[in-house]
């Protein structure tokens, strides 16, 4: 995902300023698609150059809020629809499991429990967070329901996760073969 489309697609739901849209992305991606703010900001601008978004109002302090234009609500919806997915996953655990032989057995043992304690956390998290959604706790708006999908996808993929480092725990090389 860019964060292009990420930000059309917040400023979608209704105008906010960019820090209203670091915090939108912090509470509804959170460890999935973090944006900094200094990116955020740079992008904000290069998609008013774009006239993708134009500044609704400038309040204190020089703060800017945002609305998406009619090309940008195109935009989005071109890139939901005609833009093929990109797929690639960047998951640093999966990359330092290729190095996981070089650790200690007991090291290893150590982070892959704190690996799973992290995941089975994030998975509860999410768990309380959908069933928070599902008792209408946020009503049933079609952004609500968009969310709710987002947020079964990060319940399953952290318990996937975690499934998987407590299984590590118990195959080489954190139990070395006894061969």
């Amino acid at each position: 995902m860019s964060l292009r489309h990420g930000l059309l697609g917040l400023l979608a739901e209704g105008p906010a300023s960019g820090y209203d849209l670091a915090r939108r992305f912090t509470e509804v991606l959170g460890s999935i698609w973090p944006a900094q703010h200094p990116k955020i900001y740079a992008e904000l601008g290069k998609l008013a150059g774009e006239g993708l978004v134009e500044v609704e109002s400038e309040g204190p302090r020089r703060r800017k809020a945002y609305r998406i234009t009619e090309s940008g609500l195109a935009e989005v919806k071109r890139w939901l629809t005609e833009v093929d997915v990109d797929h690639t996953m960047r998951l640093q655990p999966l990359l330092r499991s290729l190095f996981f032989w070089l650790m200690d057995a007991e090291d290893l043992q150590k982070h892959l429990a704190a690996e799973a304690g992290f995941y089975s956390k994030l998975a509860e998290q999410y768990r309380q967070y959908a069933a928070a959604k599902d008792r209408g706790d946020y009503g049933y708006s079609p952004q609500t329901q968009s969310l709710r999908v987002t947020v079964e996808a990060g319940i399953r993929l952290y318990t996937a996760l975690a499934d998987w480092a407590e299984w590590a725990q118990t195959v080489p090389p954190a139990k070395p073969s006894t061969d």
